[in-house]
């Protein structure tokens, strides 16, 4: 969309019914869902599509689950890769393969896709469902009724304004917004780091997504151990996004030097696989993962929090597409209940204060359970035990991807759905 500059005379302010603040997964996919259920919606990106971002470009079953929701395209004829299954390498030198779940509430498979792709493709849905996007437009400041200290709108770095009774922060990490209404992080949740690359590789051809559990900073068992994981995920156009993630938990982890540690565990995979300098494509890019519900509260005095904002990635295996997309349908649902009750009311408030109960209701325990497992994969010689000892198990194996991908059924499932869901009902709310 093209923006309506100030030539001089001060514009009138933009209004709608909702502002959503940036147009990533989680801020597009709120802005389709309110669209389409009849609100009018702005939607702000503060750059222009399409635009790249640090990501593993994979998606699990669930986030797929929200992509045939919104009624996207993900056919291979519009670019997606899909895959099967997870193969995972650790405790030994051959890996193992799981075949996604076979689950009533998820698809039995992944895809891949780059983000600089995938942005655009939910934004665009967004746009078509009937939402208004400005690209190139940065929010600077939240526009605050003074009495009430409720936000009424943003203000764009270019003096545009854009006014509406409910805000939706989805501008990622720092969530500048955020932070303008006072909701800074907690320092009681871990923060994940991600570093990833593109290389040209005949892997390009793989329907599994895989993760590396044991990473080795040279000969594998003559070596280092490093923490974190890595994985290695297969795209349409002939490419593979190789990248690693850890937890930045205490002092020393912090000091980690993620993009050797990246380096280091690649010159240690096959040559035949092709992730050598001369096949790379772009540089080694690192990205910030907040998890386990990082800020809060999700809503507060008019503003809602989806995805990174919020710290809505997994503390288990660093996913934050799902959760920003489910996120996003869950803040439609409850900014539209309070449209038709009337915002400013009692009623209307009602309705946006249950948006973070459902949250935790949906998550809280999930993520609670996912902070111990962030505990041992800070020290490798732990997950080494754990895999050597336990992947071999095909039962526990099924069972502990069902953990770490959040992929089971909450109602008539077999007897580990039964069991991952009554431990996550049972832990504290994170």
């Amino acid at each position: 969309m093209a923006d309506n500059r100030d030539s001089g005379i001060a514009q009138a302010p933009v209004t709608a019914d909702v502002i959503v603040v940036g147009a990533g997964p989680g801020g597009s996919t709120t802005a389709a869902h309110l669209a389409a259920r009849g609100l009018d919606v702005v939607l702000l990106e503060k750059s222009s599509f399409p635009r790249a971002k640090v990501c593993g470009d994979g998606l699990t079953p669930r986030a797929v689950k929200q992509l045939i929701k919104l009624g996207v395209d993900i056919s291979p004829e519009a670019g997606w890769k899909r895959n099967k299954g997870l193969r995972i390498y650790g405790g030994r030198t051959e890996p193992f393969e799981l075949l996604w779940p076979q689950l009533s509430e998820f698809p039995p498979y992944g895809l891949t896709r780059a983000r600089a792709d995938f942005d655009k493709i939910l934004a665009d849905h967004a746009v078509s469902l009937g939402a208004r996007l400005f690209e190139n437009t940065t929010v600077t400041a939240p526009i605050l009724n003074h009495r009430t200290d409720r936000i009424t709108g943003v203000t764009a770095k270019d003096g545009r304004r854009f006014v509406a009774p409910v805000v939706v922060a989805a501008d990622g990490n720092s969530s500048p917004l955020a932070r303008a209404m006072g909701i800074i992080p907690r320092g009681d949740r871990p923060m994940g780091v991600a570093v990833r690359t593109y290389f040209r590789s005949p892997k390009s051809q793989d329907d599994y997504m895989e993760s590396w559990l044991e990473l080795w900073d040279g000969e594998p068992g003559r070596s280092n151990l490093m923490p974190g994981y890595g994985w290695i995920f297969a795209l349409a156009d002939g490419t593979v996004n190789v990248g690693l993630g850890t937890v930045r938990h205490n002092a020393e982890s912090a000091k980690l030097n993620h993009r050797k540690m990246l380096t280091n565990w690649l010159a240690t995979t096959p040559d035949e696989w092709g992730f050598r300098p001369e096949n790379q494509i772009g540089p080694i890019q690192g990205s910030a993962l907040p998890m386990s519900f990082s800020r809060q509260p999700a809503y507060t005095r008019g503003l809602l929090l989806v995805g990174d904002s919020g710290g809505m990635v997994s503390p288990f295996n660093g996913e934050g597409i799902p959760y920003a997309m489910e996120a996003g349908e869950m803040a439609a649902e409850a900014i539209t209940d309070a449209h038709f009750r009337g915002f400013g009311t009692p009623s209307a408030e009602q309705a946006l204060r249950g948006y973070p109960i459902r949250l935790k209701a949906e998550w809280g325990g999930y993520f609670s359970l996912g902070r111990v497992f962030v505990s041992l994969i800070e020290h490798p010689q732990v997950m080494h035990v754990c895999t050597k000892y336990g992947l071999p198990r095909p039962t526990l194996m099924r069972f502990t991807m069902k953990l770490l991908s959040h992929l089971y059924d909450t109602r008539r499932g077999d007897w580990m759905d039964m069991v991952l869901t009554t431990l996550s009902k049972v832990a504290p709310s994170a």
